[in-house]
């Protein structure tokens, strides 16, 4: 039985002949730029990069560094003043400069026993994942942190847990007055929480290197297990019941917990708390930074522990 033939021609034109093709490409690279953030033209496979090189997550913008990931500080100044404040680095690389600063971070890591490393502009490049680098840049060793149940040590220990304190520089400020006032370690939990970085080292002033800082994954499970184990759990709140000066049983083992400035502790940390102590004030200021007020409260119990 013979097919009926079609009638006009029989062959289709090909995508790229068609009126809608150049729209249709334009529209595709804009999706895929708007993706990847890039402005190149020409079509990728997901996840490489500009010349073939693929782009490893952990380097993309927003991407969740791990917390045991080595950090990269670069810049001239940024690398100076953390070697200048001893954040222990591993490495530094460098391109050769006559700059005084860069001669200054060589000398400075050659002295502290940090690994030198003379390197090209697109090797930092790469390292700095184009960060504007100035030619230097410091690769940080990723900070041990304790186990909670380390800080207990000794007969009275003195233990400053953090609530929602995101900013580094903050909890700097904290390990660094809890280091003067005599405190046992820090407490951090491991969400919604800053980490020790490069920030935090510096705005502790090296006492870092001396202070145990242990991660939970539960705040308020670990404050109970540190009231099972007999201490006394009293929560920094600018409205609470009691002035810093006249909280009990602070000669004994002890938990100061400090919220964030904003939202102050959590409604499950406060559950959990002895008691809620206030900072006095008698100015215009309705709260106090959480670095400051972590400093003043540490000092007063300081004070009624050694008096």
């Amino acid at each position: 039985m013979t097919k009926k033939g079609k009638k006009g021609p029989s062959v289709t034109a090909k995508a790229e002949d068609r009126h809608w093709h150049g729209k249709r490409v334009k529209a595709r690279n804009a999706k895929n730029a708007s993706r990847t953030g890039s402005k190149t033209l020409g079509l990728r496979k997901p996840g490489s990069r500009p010349g073939g090189a693929a782009q490893d997550r952990s380097e993309r913008p927003g991407a969740t560094r791990r917390p045991d990931a080595p950090e990269l500080v670069h810049g001239r100044n940024p690398v100076l003043e953390a070697l200048r404040e001893g954040v222990p680095g591993t490495t530094l690389y460098y391109m050769a400069d006559s700059d005084e600063r860069v001669r200054e971070a060589i000398k400075i890591a050659a002295d502290s026993g940090i690994a030198l490393l003379e390197c090209g502009k697109p090797e930092l490049d790469r390292l700095t994942d184009r960060a504007v680098h100035q030619g230097l840049a410091l690769q940080v060793k990723p900070f041990r942190y304790a186990h909670p149940d380390d800080l207990l040590r000794g007969t009275a220990p003195l233990i400053v847990a953090l609530d929602g304190i995101t900013d580094a520089r903050n909890l700097g400020a904290i390990v660094r007055s809890a280091s003067a006032f005599g405190a046992s370690g820090i407490l951090l939990p491991e969400r919604r929480s800053a980490s020790i970085n490069a920030g935090a080292w510096k705005t502790s002033a090296g006492t870092l290197a001396n202070m145990p800082v242990a991660r939970c994954t539960n705040l308020t499970r670990q404050l109970k297990a540190y009231q099972d184990a007999g201490c006394f759990v009293a929560g920094l709140d600018a409205h609470g019941g009691s002035s810093i000066a006249d909280i009990p049983a602070a000669d004994g083992p002890f938990v100061l917990v400090v919220g964030s400035e904003g939202k102050g502790l959590s409604r499950l940390v406060t559950d959990h708390c002895d008691i809620l102590a206030h900072i006095p004030m008698f100015g215009h200021a309705e709260s106090l930074n959480a670095g400051i007020a972590a400093g003043i409260a540490l000092y007063e119990l300081a004070r009624q522990r050694h008096s």
